[in-house]
């Protein structure tokens, strides 16, 4: 199922109808629907597509060659391929995929400067539309975007891919109502092929406990295969991703549990968070975020946060055959607790995306807290700073009953005791995943508080 991408489909469909040369590269972690994206835009366009192979260099020319529509072909290097598909092109639009190029170049050393040669003397004088796209993030930002790669300076454009937003998980199961759409998102994330395992009439929770919690489920090695593909000392960095999941929030914390020096942690999550697994929270309103002494580390994938906290633990018992019952026994009453969270980042990525109240849209969005004068922690799940200048300030409520008056008066007292500056500006809301008690709207409107359920949240 193809689902979304419309921002980005338009942006290559409006460099298709223009005239010149486009070199595009095309990037993100495996599985977030790049070869999908490709095949779509290229599915009623000329083009000609290869996925690379890890297999000598050889061996990806004849499929190459096979590929162009010519088999019995035998090129004797890429420079050869490339120029036959400047003759194929004919002068007229072609799109030319190139999928897992971070594999074709393992098996081909000097493959970027190949390419660079040939865009230099032949490629960029045609109206040849090439994609090049892999998984590898670090190999795909340091060979292909970064200043000192051969390929710098010739792209047209680049696309990081993301996870698809909370709200389209409805695409892959819509007869899901929004608790339900909650509890996907936290468990399985924005990543197309691990929702794509939901099929037509299966009971949700059939699928995740079968998809995750049987050896042979098509997601119960996911996380340790993502980290042998992307990393070079995967133990060290499941390590890492299993301590942040399990609550060390800060540098010393995450090196006592990992055993690691703390001076050699930072290396490690500056790579998880470039990989976008994990991310570095600070107070929305601290003025230095990035010299934050407060600086909070959390797992940003929703899947490998659920694999970390649920499956990996589960390993003995999946394999003695139990993994079934223990989803049922365990792990399902334990997902209100767990998908607290998930609600409040679902609310921010609403707001983010969506914009707040008015037609104003947000400049930046996040969390706050500070310890009050007796070292009492405030929390405050969702501020936002939007385009008219003032703040939505948000609670966001994840209970299995509906949201009553208290709440809106714990916000107030909140955000009561921030700087004036800020408080005069601010525009309270309470999202709640259960909707809200009968008559509360109405209070809450005079009070200039907005409500939003879980169901527009997901809508």
């Amino acid at each position: 199922m193809f689902v979304d991408r419309e921002a980005e489909l338009a942006d290559w469909e409006r460099r298709w109808a223009g005239s010149d040369a486009e070199l595009l590269v095309l990037w993100g972690r495996r599985r977030v629907g790049k070869t999908e994206l490709a095949g779509r835009f290229c599915a009623d366009r000329p083009h000609v597509a290869y996925t690379a192979a890890p297999v000598r260099e050889p061996d990806n020319l004849r499929g190459f060659a096979a590929a162009l529509g010519m088999p019995g072909v035998r090129f004797e290097s890429w420079e050869a391929a490339l120029e036959r598909v400047v003759e194929r092109s004919g002068g007229e639009r072609l799109a030319l995929v190139l999928d897992e190029f971070p594999v074709l170049a393992g098996g081909t050393p000097g493959l970027t400067g190949v390419f660079q040669r040939w865009w230099d003397s032949a490629g960029r004088s045609t109206r040849l539309f090439v994609v090049l796209c892999g998984s590898a993030i670090g190999f795909m930002e340091r060979e292909l975007l970064a200043e000192r790669s051969p390929l710098f300076g010739r792209r047209t454009g680049s696309l990081r891919l993301s996870p698809l937003e909370p709200w389209h998980v409805g695409a892959f199961a819509p007869a899901t109502v929004p608790a339900e759409r909650l509890a996907l998102w936290g468990i399985l994330g924005g990543i197309p092929a691990y929702l794509a395992r939901l099929r037509g009439g299966d009971d949700w929770r059939v699928t995740v406990a079968t998809e995750a919690f049987s050896p042979g489920g098509f997601l119960f090695e996911e996380v340790p295969f993502l980290m042998n593909t992307e990393l070079r000392e995967p133990a060290t960095y499941l390590s890492i991703l299993v301590a942040v999941a399990g609550g060390a929030t800060r540098q010393t914390e995450i090196a006592d549990r990992c055993r690691l020096a703390a001076a050699s942690v930072n290396r490690y999550l500056a790579t998880l968070i470039e990989l976008g697994l994990i991310e570095r929270r600070t107070p929305f309103f601290d003025p230095a975020p990035e010299k934050s002494r407060k600086g909070l580390y959390a797992v940003a994938d929703p899947f490998v946060r659920f694999w970390c906290t649920f499956v990996l633990p589960a390993r003995d018992v999946v394999a003695a055959g139990h993994g079934a019952r223990h989803f049922r026994e365990r792990v399902l009453p334990a997902l209100p607790t767990f998908l607290g969270s998930s609600f409040e980042a679902a609310c921010r990525r609403h707001v983010a995306v969506r914009g707040g109240p008015g037609g104003t849209y947000a400049m930046h969005v996040g969390r706050h807290w500070w310890k009050d004068s007796t070292g009492g922690l405030n929390e405050l799940d969702l501020v936002a700073e939007l385009s008219d200048g003032s703040y939505l300030i948000g609670e966001c409520k994840a209970t299995a009953a509906p949201v009553g008056a208290p709440v809106i008066e714990r916000l107030r007292e909140r955000i009561s005791r921030l700087a004036p500056a800020v408080r005069e500006r601010v525009r309270p809301a309470v999202f709640s995943q259960s909707g809200f008690v009968q008559g509360l709207a109405r209070s809450a409107a005079a009070r200039g508080v907005q409500l939003v359920p879980g169901s527009v949240v997901f809508r």
